[in-house]
């Protein structure tokens, strides 16, 4: 199975759980590692821009990464996928938890 099945597989995974944990619309916790350096919290918190989210941010120790905690509504799991993928392809070195 190459990287990209991997990474199909794991998003239907959670659009079933997500199905069948929550009623829908629901509130949803996004949580992101990246870099602190350069603009890649930016650019994570432009996508959910005007969406009424909660962005919280928080440096590591060293300072050296960055996570990033957004609790926003979504209208249904192809959303919560749908932005999982947009943020993984726009921003580079994204972990997303």
């Amino acid at each position: 199975m190459d990287e990209n099945q991997k990474t199909d597989a794991f998003y239907e995974k959670l659009k079933s759980q997500l199905y069948d944990t929550s009623s829908w619309p629901s509130e949803y916790l996004y949580k992101f590692i990246v870099e602190t350096k350069g603009s890649s919290v930016q650019d994570i918190e432009n996508f959910f821009n005007n969406m009424g989210a909660v962005i919280e941010t928080k440096e590591s120790k060293k300072g050296k990464y960055t996570s990033v905690s957004i609790n926003v509504k979504m209208e249904t799991p192809e959303d919560v996928v749908g932005k999982y993928k947009e943020v993984a392809e726009n921003v580079k070195g994204v972990i997303s938890l």
